[in-house]
């Protein structure tokens, strides 16, 4: 340790004793203390600190900007340990109290030791973390009683465990935080340290059984291609059995020179031939006993200490109530110990010498077997803590840990623009919080869209247990409900951390998802299936399905074929991290915002297909004026309706429906309302002395009446009967092209009040759409243009390609949103 870098970074005084804790306060990666306080100042790094106990009269943490001790109040510090430091405690008493130290690691608890005689004995030792990170807790104790509790955290100088993996970590911490939230209203819950029902069971606990297989594999592997060195051993010999000389030889022989005698067939020296009587010989031997293999064999007795410790923690009845012993749970742990004292009685094993020292050899970083030993032990004894005391998670792998994210980012990309309804997500339960959210368990979040008031549903492994064949459980889905839409649409997303780098020829292109991931997507959707009891038949009810991976190149990714899938067949791939959201965002708008009719035509035959076809044949309706109350008497009872054939307008033979328009007179005479109403399905036409008779089945009547608002209808007009369903006013029931229909549907989602503005007042007269309106807001079609504007009050705002109404409808939507309510 470098005595000019070594300060005193903890000063804790009580009443009962005082506590020092020396060291430097920067990691090796950085020359001189002022080039980590630079650093410290530019990456603002918070370093986690805690004390508690009884009769504290001051607390003091070394400053790295002011290079002193300060008081510790509320400020925060940047972190001053590290792994592979080594750090002075000093404990001095104050009364005759025996003071004892106590950490739950062994090898700590054993090196702080007494120094001195009688009463007023101080303690004193190193602390040594050499590759554990995170948070470290010690105690002083007197006659079993805790005087004073400390806890650090010890950061990492090695591997990026502050990237993505602590990301994600926070990133779940967040959002069960704010999913928590939605209880604490006028009241408040206490919640206690642990969310299981069981919380007896250490989070070592649970990192070390899923990893211990792993790590003990690694062991093998390492056992059966262990890194050795080769050892030179110099022996000395009768002059007549040195076979080689090395350096060491060769100056023995130089400092020697009485050991050489005259020969014949020797070596020429000044001109003689001489051998040497005796000398050194080289000798090579390999050994196993190497610094690489001391630091594994350091490994698996500090994990068997590990264990020792809890195992003594479960088997303890400490608490308030007394709890049963898990007999389960000591089994598996006197496994896992007798496993690892079984590889450490191993010959091998007991030749390797202890360890004096880290390493961080190539062979530890990038040896198999070494590698994965290494990377298994720092995630398991680092301890995974999920932020606060208030939440703690048990995080089983890197996988998991995703799945869990992606499915909570979702959730949250969706709150941020639809209104929250309802979630399981953290339950209350014997009153306390719970978060329900693993692989053996659904949860489910409810969302409605803010204008059109269409139901949004996300889903964690449902279970869809209704089809033929298998049992479906994806990792994700998503539920739209589409106004004027019996179908709900259904979105399959799965989680997989895996990434495929072997794809496509260039850097930019090749990174995507794993093929057999995307097969494993065509699988979900062509078993997601429900029967359709009128034709006796199924029908796929997913109408895409998505890859989530771990990578965050968007725009290269842009080019892979694995997104460009998603616009073809709707299925493929996107990246999802904390800071790639943007592709995932844009699909979950298009999916929310988009008109059913638009998704309907996504895919490859989805369910409703053949409702959607049958609604898009040309379902013509011939919408008539009823010009008197006779007539409109004579046309409800009689059941049709007529025509003079001479002002018949080309495509009257394709009506299969008839609709009534009544006129404003005549719904005084007969106390009705004025406009749409009625309308039957056509039987038979006939004509009779010049007038063209339509027959109805039976008159069925519209959910709500359509009104006129200021236009007519002179004669008659042709439209579709999906028109007719869902019209509001008169004028919409004009509408031809397209891009009308798909305009005025879009506009339709945000609100029922659109008004359409024709080129004539009469429907029959009108030759074009001018312009829809909603409140202040006009939106034109400019079709000699190609365009579509947004005008406000007379003036331009913007606008829009009429091509991106086909390819992007929900950026047009987007943007008539953000005019209309801005």
């Amino acid at each position: 340790m470098n005595g000019s870098e070594t300060k005193e970074l903890l000063y804790i005084e009580t009443k009962d004793f005082s506590l020092y804790l020396k060291g430097m306060p920067y990691n090796k990666r950085f020359e001189s203390l002022s080039q980590y306080r630079k650093h410290s100042a530019l990456e603002k790094e918070v370093m986690g600190f805690d004390w508690n106990g009884e009769g504290v009269l001051s607390v003091e943490v070394y400053d790295v900007e002011t290079n002193s001790l300060v008081e510790r109040g509320e400020r925060a510090f940047a972190p001053i340990f590290f792994e592979n430091g080594v750090y002075q405690i000093v404990i001095s008493p104050k009364t005759d109290k025996q003071l004892s130290f106590y950490h739950e690691h062994p090898g700590l608890r054993a090196a702080v030791e007494p120094v001195g005689r009688g009463s007023h004995s101080i303690l004193m030792g190193n602390l040594q973390f050499m590759n554990e990170v995170g948070f470290t807790s010690f105690s002083v104790q007197a006659e079993g009683k805790v005087l004073l509790e400390v806890k650090l955290e010890i950061f990492p100088t090695k591997l990026g465990y502050k990237d993505d993996y602590e990301k994600l970590l926070e990133e779940v911490h967040d959002e069960v935080y704010n999913l928590a939230f939605y209880f604490i209203k006028k009241t408040f819950l206490g919640a206690s340290n642990h969310l299981s029902e069981n919380p007896s069971l250490a989070e070592f606990y649970r990192l070390i059984e899923f990893y211990f297989e792993h790590f003990m594999k690694s062991i093998q592997r390492i056992e059966e291609q262990p890194h050795h060195q080769l050892l030179t051993e110099n022996q000395m010999v009768r002059g007549e059995r040195i076979k080689r000389l090395d350096a060491k030889g060769r100056k023995y022989l130089r400092n020697n020179p009485q050991l050489f005698v005259e020969a014949e067939n020797g070596m020429m020296v000044h001109n003689k031939s001489v051998v040497p009587l005796k000398g050194l010989n080289a000798q090579k031997t390999i050994t196993y006993d190497t610094l690489e293999n001391r630091f594994v064999k350091w490994m698996m007795e500090r994990l068997t200490h590990k264990l020792t410790d809890l195992e003594a923690k479960v088997t303890s009845q400490l608490g308030r109530y007394e709890r049963r012993t898990d007999e389960e749970l000591l089994l598996k742990i006197n496994r896992m110990q007798e496993t690892l004292k079984a590889y450490l009685n191993k010959p091998f094993w007991r030749g390797i010498s202890r360890a004096d020292r880290t390493v961080t050899s190539m062979v530890i970083q990038r040896k198999v077997g070494y590698r994965d030993a290494y990377k298994t032990y720092l995630v398991v004894t680092r301890g995974l803590l999920l932020g606060g005391e208030v939440f703690k998670m048990s995080v089983k792998d890197v996988a998991t840990l995703y799945e869990y994210w992606t499915y909570l980012k979702m959730g949250q990309i969706l709150r941020n623009k639809y209104v929250p309804q309802y979630q399981d997500v953290v339950k209350v339960r014997h009153g306390a919080l719970f978060v329900d959210l693993d692989q053996t368990s659904k949860a489910k979040q409810v969302f409605t869209h803010p204008h059109t008031g269409e139901q949004i549903v996300l889903s964690f492994q449902k279970r869809e247990g209704s089809t033929p064949t298998v049992t479906q459980k994806p990792d994700i889905m998503l539920e739209v409900e589409k106004r004027h839409s019996s179908n709900r649409y259904h979105y399959v997303f799965d989680a997989k951390y895996r990434i495929d780098f072997g794809f496509g020829t260039t850097e930019a292109e090749k990174v995507g998802p794993l093929e057999e991931d995307i097969n494993t997507m065509h699988r979900y959707r062509d078993a997601l299936v429900k029967k359709h009891h009128e034709r006796d038949s199924y029908e796929r009810y997913s109408f895409g399905a998505y890859v989530l991976f771990p990578w965050n190149e968007e725009q290269a990714y842009l080019e892979h074929p694995f997104y460009k899938s998603i616009d073809e067949v709707n299925i493929g791939g996107l990246p999802f991290l904390p800071n790639s959201t943007v592709l995932v965002e844009t699909l979950l708008e298009r999916l929310v915002e988009s008109n059913p009719e638009d998704l309907q035509e996504e895919g490859v035959l989805p369910t409703g297909a053949w409702t959607h076809w049958e609604s898009t044949l040309d379902q013509k309706v011939l919408v008539g004026t009823v010009r008197s109350s006779t007539d409109y008497q004579e046309y409800k009872s009689r059941k049709y309706f007529e025509l003079d054939a001479s002002s018949l307008r080309k495509g009257w033979q394709e009506s299969l429906f008839v609709a009534l328009y009544v006129t404003s007179d005549v719904s005084r005479e007969i106390d009705t309302l004025n406009g749409v109403k009625f309308f039957g399905r056509v039987e038979d036409m006939e004509i009779l002395d010049g007038k063209v008779r339509f027959m109805v089945e039976s008159w069925q009547t519209l959910k709500k009446v359509i009104p006129p608002v200021g236009y007519g209808i002179q004669s008659h007009m042709m439209t579709t009967r999906s028109l007719l369903e869902q019209a509001e006013e008169l004028p919409e029931l004009f509408m031809k092209s397209g891009e009308e229909i798909k305009l005025w549907r879009m506009l339709r989602r945000l609100t029922s009040r659109v008004s359409t503005r024709l080129s004539d007042s009469d429907l029959d007269k009108a030759k074009k759409v001018l312009a829809y309106q909603i409140g202040h807001v006009e939106v034109l079609l400019n079709e000699s243009e190609g365009q579509i504007e947004v005008v406000v009050e007379g003036k331009l705002i913007t606008h829009i390609s009429i091509d991106d109404l086909k390819r992007v409808p929900s950026k047009v939507f987007r943007i008539i949103k953000e005019s209309v309510y801005r």
